[in-house]
């Protein structure tokens, strides 16, 4: 999946909502800044605060109440691990080789412990995913990586969420934006949502095996996907 400048922007400000999220928990009974404040910041767009705080609201981090604010919820997310250094020392096979490694095994987890809420969540967050048009890869990005969190957070394992969390920030690297890019076309999109919706179907119906290997069917995808975008840009520099 790619990322466009504005999706990097939308992930930096859920991440750094994440983590104010965090230092909050503790003060329940008091709002959130608001969009401006938050904009300025973080330094991104209110349009980015906003649909950061849309993901963070159907994850059930905050909630909203009109002219009163938003509220931190009763549910703090895992500070996500910051190994600032891997982008330099890695690229994007390897960050799929350890995708491929880690989900299959979250996705079995998930089957096993997901409750009836955070099976509920991944169902909004596919519906809203297959809801995004192909042009607007900065939502439709933003959703599909709430999902694949998701299905991590339901396996129950915070060692293994912060490792999910450390994989994602790298896979996100801007200088692979283009490779990304080049790696989403609309048949692939529409291919995806199929995979989402077995993985999602089989960790509702807690299939184990099943969750993993839609997990790993669909990565391995993505990785010849993203192959095949590798040896595209090569003949564009021929």
């Amino acid at each position: 999946m790619s990322d466009t400048p504005q999706s990097i922007s939308s992930h930096s400000a859920l991440e750094q909502l994440r983590q104010l999220i965090q230092q909050q928990s503790l003060q329940p009974t008091q709002p959130l800044p608001g969009e401006r404040e938050l904009a300025e910041r973080f330094t991104v767009g209110r349009r980015e605060i906003r649909r950061a705080l849309d993901v963070l609201e159907e994850e059930g981090r905050i909630w909203r109440k009109q002219g009163k604010g938003t509220f931190v919820g009763p549910a703090a997310p895992v500070q996500p691990l910051v190994l600032q250094d891997l982008p330099q020392r890695s690229n994007l096979l390897e960050v799929m080789e350890a995708r491929i490694q880690l989900e299959p095994g979250l996705a079995r987890l998930a089957a096993l412990r997901a409750s009836g809420e955070q099976i509920a969540l991944m169902r909004r967050l596919l519906e809203r995913m297959q809801q995004i048009a192909l042009e607007d890869g900065d939502q439709h990005e933003l959703w599909d990586s709430a999902f694949h969190r998701a299905i991590a957070e339901a396996a129950g394992n915070h060692l293994l969420l912060g490792l999910f969390d450390a994989v994602d920030a790298v896979r996100r690297e801007p200088g692979w934006q283009h490779l990304r890019e080049l790696a989403r076309t609309a048949d692939r999109l529409h291919s995806y949502d199929h995979h989402h919706q077995r993985l999602a179907d089989a960790i509702a119906s807690r299939q184990p095996q099943e969750a993993a290997t839609a997990m790993r069917e669909h990565l391995l995808a993505l990785q010849q996907a993203l192959i095949e975008a590798i040896n595209c840009g090569e003949e564009d520099r021929l």
